[in-house]
């Protein structure tokens, strides 16, 4: 009993031992499973927990090691800890197992284990006995004596393994410590704004690790606490989040310790509920920004404020600032943005900044702008220097230059500019010259940079005076290749991992020539070329050596950069002579060589660029009290074009200012005058060259503001449809002093006697009398009424129309528009109405006007004409002196005469106190008209028509305005002839005209031609090729005497010459027998008659050789009075591409009895020859269609076939080198003979296939077609002939031809088919067409089309698969079929359309009979009956079904065999 007591006291005492060990071995343990160890340390912990009761279970040993891994199942382990009653004393917080990521680490670091423990081997075998345990279990029962003995080993065995863990955490501290890793992640979400999202995370890491939480910056929980609720349990860490839609975002999550850190992340999304959903907000600017004056240096500010109605929370508009351009925050622009104002702050104004800014408010429902010019005025150092350059920018930059531009002043001085310098900054704030003589021309390649440097630029303006100030720097540019700057700002290319290896090309290759050597720029400081690389250069790079040719004077070639070859593809070259052409070329250099030159760029001159012209006179527009609108017409005659300046000066100062400092476009607001000063404008235009002339001053105008105009009249509808109408008004009769800039319609709905509120129909302000008013509502009643806009605003609207119904009218005619009237007189009036806005089912032809009185009533309209008037006006006459009249007109068009317009009136005849326009013509006969007002106002001005329509075209006229109005005609002929007005704008209608006819043309004739001449100078060819020189005069005293002249030379009556003069009629004559060489020239009669003088000419210029050569043929005609050509024989090639030999005669000489004989090589071309088919003779046209191929007729024998020789051959080109020699036709008769000839031998057959190659090098656009194979591009031309090379290039490389890609020709079209295409397909194709001499190119990007082209093609083949003939099924592989018995085989066909079947037998078709019926049912259903079959029936069948999509065979073998025969051949065995 004694040892039965202290056996179990000893085991109370292990037994406690083991709990102490296991609760330190539990505090001890991170749950991080990353090594073996530790691993089995839990497990073993674990194993402890779990004590065996009396019956103890262990598993049989075996002979193959277990690895330390938890895939072995067991049984479920509990974790409640009990005595060996098994009673329960508590519970035992269960050791984290990582199940597969434990595995995976395990499994991972399994080899990387080189040294095992005592410990570590222990529990492993633990594990292996678990392990063992799950896969074979064996129950064994054990004496109370072993189970203690047992329990006490173990014990000792804890004991032992509590010793060596303390050991090895003295011998290794860090053994334990392990940086953090997230075991599980946190994961992404997506909820609703308001709700609560958790992001869970499991974090392991020795010492524990601290947890943060970042969106974007750190998350404060504890700090936030309404928002943020953060905890951690046992390695387990949650953050909580209360949402709103701000919160989404990319969270992360981060671990760190001692041993490292760690982090994740996980996106979370807010789906808001959208507050401004379905909300329309409206935007109001105020406090605005006004037109504002700075200084350059100074800083200026721009601010409004923005009201958004209704407000909604957190949500804010998008506010951008222009000038031209959204404006980016730079050093110089600064903007802000405070929830209610924006703000927009300029630091050191300079000119560049100067423009027109706009404020724009973005929201939901649309936008709303405010704009303002901001205006920077320049300052100078020098008084009389001018003012700095602007806006300097860098072009083209590579490693050997960069060409920098930049844009004169406004302000040159007190003298015109000579030059500019360019600076460049070196260094921080060290600035060198870059051109030692000053440049004229705004735009220079400054050379001589140092490669991959960056530099900034500014540019200084100097004359007589001094120097401005610098401009505003460029921005950076480096001296780099534009190719290397890409390659640098490319992303690097990932690391593979892999390094190959390819054998080099031999060392020492000389580079190939360059290509496409152009000149990108030439002026007479500096010429540019550019170029393309070689191919052949190597791995080794190439560089340049430019060489130049002045072709005045030498042929030598020059190197221009002898010193260093270039490294880039492009340079300058200074230092050539003005006006000199020269020629340029590039070769390629590298360590092996020089190589070849490029083919020479041509003859280029140098010289400079032209300066732009004078723009147009400029006109001044009243705006505000402050401003005024300056137009003008642009420089006809300028290049590259930067802008105008704009000058202003007061009435008597003579003091010129410029009004903006930056070039701006046509048409200008100038700010800053002084209300109530007189002004006058001027404009200049300017280029890269320098400046223009200044134009002519503007007429004088007052500062002072417009007004607005006057309400339009007579709104009334025109058309009508279903969802539509057309309405038209009339313009107010006063526009406020400032021209009429556009309209605006309003609508409002009419049921019964209820009005609907006015709607605005039209945005943007409409140009025109007319508008078409859409998306309207059938059968709906509609109102309209229209405003009139100027410069200074908006006018009142015009009183509404009639209540119109939106229905479909049937009308085929329409009606006039827009009528008023001019020039109201007591008895005339003159009125004018504007064309319909539709012409109807077919174009207006004419028009009719009525009137009546507007005390009569309907019946009282009738025509004031009977014949259609083709004028949009008419002059009424007859009317009644203080009588009203009422005017309306009707359109006429071939369906017949519309409906009347709205009616115009009344209007009472009465002359207004006006003055009328009177001519006046001076000493030197010209022609005046005057018309003068005195009932002007201000911002009246004469407008000058002729037949009523305004004059645009100042060549014919000149107009001044001084007080009153003078049009001066330039030089008056028949054209100036027609009804001339001039109307005063903004009076009550004042206007007056004049009808110029032939006697006032007559008159002043008399005044400027004192001796009028009936027929000035003429000249005709007489009989025998004489030449008649003759005039006539209309008035003359028989004192008159005539001088003849000849280039300037008194010629006298001789041998050569022959004059008459008759007196009695006026009729001067001049004869030559002949022209000659010397007589190309003028030749004047100079008539003297008193003090009166005449003078009429002739020029014998320009065509004279052709003259001479019909005089010539004149006198041949008259001296053989023979038969002749006409035209001798010469050629010309139809569109159809046929190449004629044509001739023509006179056919008035020519008899039956002539003959017509041609001739090739002095072979006589007879009638039965092939040739003479080709001679075709029409009227007097000899023709000899060398193309033109004769077929033979078949020769009809009987039993006989036409011999070989008969067979027509396929169609011969048009014109060959068989065809080439010397054509000759014959005229002959008794009377002579006549011969012409037509050389077709070299240069002659070059000039013909030179021609013929042009016509034919008209081809039509590439064109795209997909078919069930892939892709043709195509391209037709007149006629293909065999000596035109056609390539194709795909992406500028020629294209190769292989099976899927194929080119060639068929008739005239040439294609290139591409089969089975690729996405490497795209891109650009090329079609070269080359004669030899000149060569037409086609180009067609296949990249925008692609998708429909391919598209097609796979929507082609498809359907052709589906339509394609094939055996869907119903035959057998192999039939064995017993003889006599009857065979009887169905098969299942498709196709689209119908196939065609067959049936073959060893390769022969089969056709039906008494053996074999074959049939075709339904076009689906194709049979074979053979009926007893015999052995001689075995083999392959098929059935063959084709149709045009395809052909398909269903094969099948049959076998047919005698059972006989087979018993007995078994029996013999």
């Amino acid at each position: 009993m004694s040892r039965s007591v202290q056996v179990t006291q000893k085991q109370q005492q292990q037994l406690q031992l083991r709990q102490q060990l296991e609760e330190k071995q539990h505090y001890e343990s991170s749950y991080y499973l990353s090594s073996r160890s530790s691993v089995s340390k839990q497990a073993f912990s674990t194993h402890k927990t779990s004590s065996h009761l009396k019956s103890s279970v262990k598993t049989e040993k075996r002979q193959e090691a277990v690895k330390l891994s938890p895939l072995p199942k067991r049984a479920k382990r509990t974790y409640l800890a009990m005595d060996k009653d098994k009673e329960v004393i508590g519970y035992v917080i269960p050791v984290f197992r990582a199940h597969d990521t434990v595995r995976g680490l395990m499994e991972a670091q399994e080899e990387d284990v080189t040294e095992e423990g005592i410990n570590y081997v222990a529990m492993r075998n633990l594990f292996v006995r678990e392990a063992r345990e799950a896969m074979d279990v064996k129950v064994e029962k054990k004496t109370r004596t072993k189970h203690v003995r047992e329990s006490a080993e173990r014990l000792e065995f804890g004991r032992t393994m509590e010793e060596w863990t303390e050991f090895r955490k003295k011998m290794h501290p860090d053994r334990l410590t392990h940086p953090p890793e997230f075991i599980v992640k946190p994961r992404g979400q997506t909820v609703w704004e308001g709700r609560t999202v958790r992001l869970h995370c499991t974090v392991a890491g020795w010492p524990k690790p601290k947890i943060a939480y970042k969106n974007n910056v750190l998350i404060d929980a504890k700090a936030h606490p309404e928002k943020y609720t953060a905890e951690s349990s046992y390695n387990m860490h949650s953050l909580e989040i209360k949402c709103d839609f701000l919160d989404t975002a990319q969270y992360y999550v981060s671990a760190l310790n001692v041993k490292g850190e760690a982090s994740t992340g996980a996106t979370v999304v807010i789906k808001g509920f959208c507050l401004e959903h379905g909300v329309t907000f409206k935007t109001s600017i105020i406090d605005k920004f006004e037109v504002a004056f700075g200084h350059e240096g100074e800083t200026l500010s721009l601010g409004c404020t923005v009201i958004i109605y209704p407000t909604v929370k957190k949500y804010q508009p998008d506010v951008v600032w222009y000038r031209n351009v959204p404006l980016k925050p730079s050093k110089w622009v600064h903007t802000h943005w405070s929830g209610e104002r924006a703000t927009l702050t300029l630091t050191h104004l300079n000119k560049e900044d100067e423009g027109m800014y706009t404020l724009r408010v973005n929201t939901k429902s649309g936008f709303d702008t405010y704009s303002a010019y901001v205006f920077v005025r320049a300052d100078v150092e020098v008084e009389g220097a001018p003012v700095a350059p602007l806006d300097v920018r860098c072009h083209d930059a590579n490693k050997d230059y960069v060409v920098v531009t930049w844009k004169q002043p406004a302000v040159e001085g007190s003298s015109p500019i000579l030059g500019y310098y360019i600076d460049c900054e070196v260094g921080t704030h060290h600035w060198a010259q870059c051109n030692d003589d000053p440049v004229k021309y705004a735009r220079f390649p400054v050379t001589g940079l140092v490669e991959g440097r960056t530099y900034v630029f500014r540019v200084r303006a100097f004359n007589k005076a001094g120097f401005s100030r610098p401009s505003r720097v460029s921005d950076p540019v480096v001296a780099m290749d534009p190719s290397d700057r890409a390659r640098l700002r490319g992303p690097l290319a990932p690391w593979t991992g892999v390094i190959k290896f390819t054998e080099e090309e031999p060392t020492g290759v000389i580079p190939g020539e360059p290509t496409d050597v152009v000149v990108t720029e030439a002026t007479k400081s500096y010429v540019v070329l550019a170029w393309k690389p070689p191919q052949q250069r190597g791995h080794e790079g190439v560089m340049y050596y430019i060489e130049k040719q002045c072709i005045q004077g030498t042929d030598t070639w020059q190197r221009v950069n002898t010193g260093m070859p270039v490294k880039s593809p492009r340079f300058a070259i200074f230092d050539l002579a003005e006006g000199k052409s020269y020629n340029f070329r590039v070769r390629c250099c590298n360590s092996a060589g020089v190589g070849e030159p490029s083919v020479p760029t041509g003859e280029i001159i140098v010289g400079d660029k032209l300066l732009p012209s004078a723009p147009c006179s400029p006109v001044a527009i009243r705006n505000t009290d402050t401003s005024v609108v300056v137009t003008w017409g642009a420089s006809k005659d300028v290049k590259h074009l930067v802008g105008y300046y704009i000058e202003s000066s007061v009435v008597g100062t003579d003091v010129w200012m410029p009004c903006n400092n930056k070039p701006v476009k046509q048409t200008f607001v100038c700010h800053g005058l002084t209300t109530g000063s007189n002004y006058v404008f001027r404009v200049k235009a300017v280029n890269a060259a320098g400046y223009s002339q200044s134009s002519s001053i503007s007429d004088a105008v007052v500062v002072v503001a417009a007004v607005v105009p006057a309400k339009p009249t007579n709104v009334t509808l025109l058309e009508a449809v279903k969802d539509y109408m057309v309405l038209g008004w009339t313009a107010p009769s006063n526009n406020g002093g400032a021209d009429i800039r556009g309209y605006f319609v309003d609508y409002r709905t009419v049921k019964g006697d209820i009005y609907g509120k006015w709607h605005e129909m039209n945005e943007k302000a409409l140009t025109t009398t007319s508008y078409k008013a859409e998306n309207l509502k059938e059968n709906v009643f509609y109102q309209f009424q229209v405003r009139a806009m100027n410069m200074a605003g908006v006018s009142k609207p015009s009183l509404p129309s009639a209540s119109l119904e939106c229905k479909e009218w049937t009308i085929t005619i329409p009606r006039p528009v827009g009528l008023h009237v001019l020039e109201v007189r007591d008895t005339s009036v003159v009125v004018l109405w504007e064309p319909p806005a539709f012409n109807g089912r077919s174009p207006v032809n004419g028009y009719y006007l009525d009137i009546r009185e507007a005390s009569a009533g309907e019946e009282g309209w009738k025509a004031v004409h009977e014949k259609t008037n083709k004028e949009k006006y008419m002059k009424v006459t007859g009317l009644i002196a203080g009588t009203s009249y009422i005017f309306r007109v009707r359109a006429q068009n071939i369906v017949g005469v519309g409906r009347p317009s709205a009616e115009l009136g009344p209007v009472l005849a009465q002359t207004r106190p006006t003055k009328e326009i009177y001519v006046d013509v001076d000493d030197d006969g010209v022609i005046s008209m005057i018309f003068e007002c005195s009932e002007m106002k201000e911002g009246s001005h004469f407008v000058w028509s002729k037949n009523y329509q305004e004059i645009t075209d100042t060549s014919r006229l000149t107009i001044v305005t001084e007080g009153s109005s003078r049009a001066i005609f330039n030089s008056l002929s028949l054209e100036d002839l027609g009804t001339f007005s001039c109307m005063v704008t903004n009076t009550d209608g004042i206007s007056s005209s004049y009808t110029l006819t032939e006697e006032l043309l007559d008159l002043s004739h008399e005044h400027k031609f004192p001796i009028p001449f009936k027929n000035e100078m003429a000249m005709e060819l007489l009989e025998k090729g004489r030449v008649r020189f003759w005039a006539e005069m209309e008035k003359f005293t028989s004192a008159c005497q005539v001088e003849y002249v000849f280039n300037d030379v008194i010629i006298e009556q001789g041998k050569k010459y022959t004059m008459n003069f008759d007196k009695s009629s006026g009729l001067i004559e001049l004869f030559m027998d002949s022209l000659e060489v010397t007589d190309e020239g003028t030749f004047t009669f100079n008539m003297v008659d008193g003090k009166a003088k005449g003078t009429t000419s002739l020029v014998l210029i320009g065509d004279f050789r052709e003259l001479q050569r019909k005089s010539e043929f004149e006198r041949a005609e008259w001296v053989r009075k023979q038969p002749h050509f006409v035209e001798y024989l010469g050629f010309t090639v139809t569109p159809e591409c046929n190449v004629l030999l044509k001739c023509k005669l006179q056919i008035g000489n020519i008899k039956p009895e002539t003959e017509i004989i041609w001739s090739k090589d002095c072979i006589e071309i007879a009638e039965d020859d092939e040739d003479a088919e080709k001679i075709e003779k029409k009227d007097s046209e000899l023709t000899f269609n060398i193309g033109k191929w004769v077929n033979k007729q078949e020769q009809k024998k009987e039993g006989k076939k036409p011999s070989a020789k008969d067979v027509p051959l396929p169609p011969r080109p048009k014109i060959s080198k068989q065809d080439a020699g010397i054509y000759e036709v014959f005229l002959r008769d008794e009377r002579g003979k006549d011969k012409s000839s037509f050389n077709l031998t070299e240069a002659g057959y070059q000039t013909v296939m030179n021609e013929l190659f042009r016509v034919i090098n008209s081809s039509n656009d590439i064109q795209i077609l997909s078919t069930e194979h892939g892709i043709v591009l195509h391209s037709n031309v007149v006629y293909y002939d065999e000596n035109l090379r056609v390539g194709w290039l795909h992406r500028d490389a020629k294209i190769a031809a292989s099976e899927r890609v194929k080119s060639g020709v068929t008739g005239e079209q040439l294609w290139l088919k591409i089969n089975e295409p690729t996405e490497k397909d795209k891109g650009k194709y090329t079609m070269d067409i080359f004669d030899g001499k000149d060569g037409v190119k086609r180009v067609l990007d296949l990249s925008g089309k692609w998708e429909e082209a391919f598209e097609e093609f796979q929507r082609l083949a498809a359907a052709i698969a589906e339509r394609r003939a094939r055996v869907v099924g119903g035959l057998p592989d192999v039939v064995a079929i017993q003889e006599g018995k009857s065979l009887n085989l169905t098969g299942n066909v498709w196709g689209e359309p119908t196939p065609e079947v067959s049936w073959v037998k060893n390769d022969k078709e089969l056709v039906s009979d008494d053996r074999y019926k074959l049939k075709f049912e339904h076009g689906k259903f194709a049979s074979i009956t053979i009926a007893a079959v015999t052995t001689a029936d075995s083999g392959k069948y098929a059935l063959v079904v084709k149709n045009k999509y395809g052909k398909e065979a269903g094969e099948f073998t049959v076998s047919v065999y005698n059972p006989d025969e087979e018993n007995k051949e078994e029996k013999k065995d």
